[in-house]
This record gives structure tokens, C-alpha cells and sequence, in this order.
């Protein structure tokens, strides 16, 4: 079906009051963004909604891309037909043939009188336009109830729009209208579905991954790479921060207590993307701990940890169980990479019996006996490379050496 218009309605900043044209901005901007590759749209705005006009781009290729528009909360294609009765009941009887519906279907016409001079009410016309499409299309049966196509027709004064699907979007708040906060990206399946749960409340992320080669290896940092190149596609762009870690790692590792070094490493990670974050102007850090998922996040090891920073430390998935952060995983897109047989820094050095309840006077007393550890700190955030990733364009690597230009192969 060849559709005149997309239909995009607006969820929760419909109701952020004097903020309310901030996030309606923003909503906007992002919109325009993609519509870019399709230079003959054109966009319409009404309270709560917006239109886009397609003037023959294609619309599915378009609905695709709107489909990751965080604030958004769904998508309808229209046929717009004027608002003259003869013209909306030919233009809703075309409409049902062309969905090519089969034998026995249900549908029933929803019509909505926006336009108060129209000289036929909204229940009036559901059945002066519901009683030629039986008669062109016999084989369909009505169901007021839970048809299976429901045909929606808007009357307004400027035309009549006609649709019937309405397609879900992602819901919460446009990208970055509730602040920036920094991402711990490992290469598992949680931190990724963590930082799409904090994008859609509104926070722009930049993401912070350790790395300690050679321990491991350039095919476990491409993989995070292409784990912020699917992320990218919510939030427009993203810069992602690699840390070298191998130094630190292997200080901890030499204090002897392998039952700790998780928690230790985890602890000097958060020192150090809290000093990333108030260089960008970041106001939290976002982990994808989940309680009691493993050693390293029952309650008295997420204490520990976290008291390494004075930001606050944001777990989207705190309460998640793990089927339903796999089922979001797969539904982001993020999942089959997150699976790849590539570990990181953290998985080397799984000790056989970590700790569950680390003691925070002990941890304290080991960090204060490794006499380089500040300074090894410091060196890990100024030899930090950071890559700037915008979907579907080269990614720009950078750092304090050079700067060169690789492609991800996931967008």
C-alpha cells in the first residue's frame, strides 16, 4: 500500500508540563536527523503528535529507523483523503481492499470527529463508512469488540486520515533530556541492555570499557566496538572510552587475594570512569549489575563497590531476572553479539571462590598497601583512546597518540 503520511504520537513528555517544549524539541530533532536520507519528507507538528509527509519515500524503510526514537511511543501509516463524505467512504473502501484481507476476517471502523463543522457525527459515520466496504468486501465480518482490523478514520478540517496499524515504539524520553551519565560497557549481555534501559529514561550515555591486552585479545575489543555500533542507532551517536587495564590488573592480581580481585578490580574501574565522567560532564555511572547474578553483585558486594565513587551509581537492571534481560537483549539487537566467544577483562580472572561478602575495612587496607595504584589510576584515564561511533558512518578513532578511521561491520 502506497501510505501519504507517518503518524508519530508521543507518550510521557506530553505531560512534562513548562519542560514539555524542551523534550518536544529534542524529540524533533532526532527525528529530523533521520529523515535526512529522504529528502522529500516533510514534517508536521500538533499537539502531542507529529506528521511526516512522505511524498513518495518509501515508508517502511522510514518506519524502521523512527522505530528507535526513544520518547516516541508508536507509528501509524495514513492514507489522507479529503473531508468530504463521498471522497473518505472511497477512500476507506481502497484501503481495506488494498490490505488484501482474507476470508473471514473481523474489522470494524473507528471514526473520530475532530472537525465539529463536519455534518456527520464520529457514530454516524461509522456506519456510512463501514457498510460500502461489507458491500465491496463481503468476505470480512464485523466484531465491534476485538476485530482483527480495525480501520480508524480522523476527520479534520485540513483532511481525513485512515489508518490501521499502529506500530510500538521504544516510549520513555527523548535522548539526553534527563543529563549524561557514563556506561560500564563489558562485552557481556547485561551492560548493553543496561545503557538502552538508561537511554530510554531520557540519559545521553557515553560508554567506558576495560581492556587488558594482551590478556585479551583485539577480536574481544571489536566486539564491544560493534556492541556501541547497535547502541549508536537509539542514541544518534556515541563516544565509547577504551581504558587500558592491564597494568592495574596485574597489581591486583599480585596482592595474593584472589578471592577479592574482583571486587578490587571492579572498585579501581569505578575510580576510574568517575574521572572520566566529570571531564565529560557526566552526573552517574550505569552498571548492568543484576542482584545476586553473580558473586560480584549480591548486596554487600554492590556496597563495597560502589563506595569507590561519589557519583551516583544508577542499575537499571538491579531487580531484572535474566530470561527477561535476554528476551530485551534480543529484542535491541545486541544479544548475538553479546554471546561471541571473546572474554573480557574481568571473566580472565574469575577466581575459584569469590567473595560474596567482602569486608569494605579490608579492601580499604589492601588498596592503601599498593602504593601505585593511584598513579596507575591516573595513567589508565590519560592513556584512555576514545572513538566517536554514529550509525551508519565510519567511526572515528582517537587518541592521545593518533587518530585513524576503522568501520564496524554491525551497522
Amino acid at each position: 500500500m502506497l501510505y501519504d503520511m507517518l503518524l508519530l504520537r508521543f507518550g510521557e513528555i506530553t505531560v512534562k508540563g513548562r519542560n514539555r517544549p524542551r523534550f518536544e524539541h529534542v524529540a524533533l530533532k532526532h527525528v529530523k536527523a533521520l529523515l535526512r536520507n529522504y529528502p522529500r519528507t516533510e514534517i508536521r507538528r500538533e499537539f502531542g503528535r507529529i506528521y511526516i509527509v512522505l511524498n513518495g519515500e518509501p515508508a517502511q524503510a522510514i518506519i524502521e529507523s523512527l522505530k528507535n526514537v526513544f520518547g516516541l511511543t508508536s507509528i501509524s501509516p495514513v492514507k489522507v483523503a479529503a473531508s468530504r463524505l463521498e471522497d473518505i467512504v472511497a477512500a476507506a473502501v481502497s484501503f481495506v481492499e488494498e490490505a488484501s484481507v482474507k476470508e473471514g476476517t473481523t474489522f470494524k471502523v473507528h471514526a473520530r470527529r475532530v472537525w465539529k463543522a463536519f455534518p456527520h457525527s464520529s457514530q454516524e459515520m461509522n456506519h456510512l463508512v463501514s457498510k460500502p466496504i461489507l458491500n465491496a468486501c463481503p468476505q470480512l465480518k464485523v466484531d465491534v469488540h476485538k476485530p482483527e482490523l480495525e480501520l480508524r478514520v480522523e476527520i479534520r478540517e485540513q483532511g481525513t486520515y485512515l489508518y490501521s496499524e499502529v506500530i510500538p515504539g521504544p516510549g520513555g524520553f527523548p535522548r539526553g533530556t534527563n543529563g549524561k551519565a557514563m556506561l560500564l560497557l563489558s562485552g557481556g549481555i547485561d551492560s548493553p541492555v543496561a545503557g538502552w534501559s538508561a537511554m530510554r529514561r531520557g540519559l545521553e550515555i557515553e560508554c567506558v570499557h576495560f581492556h587488558s591486552y594482551p590478556f585479551t585479545s583485539k577480536k574481544a575489543e571489536q566486539k564491544v566496538i560493534d556492541l556501541a555500533a547497535v547502541l549508536s542507532k537509539y542514541a544518534g551517536e556515541i563516544k565509547l572510552h577504551l581504558v587500558p587495564f592491564t597494568d592495574i590488573q596485574t597489581s591486583l592480581a599480585q596482592t595474593g587475594q584472589d578471592n577479592l580481585i574482583i571486587t578490587l578490580m571492579r572498585r579501581a574501574m569505578l575510580r576510574i570512569a568517575t574521572q572520566l565522567a566529570e571531564r565529560s560532564g557526566a552526573l552517574a555511572l550505569v552498571t548492568g549489575d543484576s542482584l545476586g547474578q553473580v558473586a560480584s553483585q549480591t548486596l554487600s558486594s554492590m556496597n563495597a563497590i560502589g563506595r569507590a565513587t561519589d557519583l551516583p551509581l544508577l542499575r537499571p537492571l538491579v531487580m531484572s531476572d535474566k530470561l527477561d534481560i535476554i528476551a530485551l537483549a534480543q529484542q535491541i539487537g545486541t544479544y548475538d553479539l553479546s554471546i561471541l566467544p571473546y572474554e573480557d577483562c574481568c571473566t580472565l580472572f574469575v577466581p575459584k571462590s569469590p567473595s560474596t561478602n567482602p569486608n569494605l575495612r579490608i579492601l580499604e587496607n589492601i588498596e592503601r598497601s599498593l602504593t601505585d595504584l593511584p598513579q596507575q589510576i591516573d595513567r589508565a584515564v590519560e592513556e584512555t583512546e576514545t572513538i566517536l561511533i554514529r550509525p551508519g558512518r565510519e567511526i572515528k578513532r582517537k587518541s592521545s597518540a593518533e587518530e585513524e578511521v576503522v568501520q564496524s561491520k554491525w551497522f
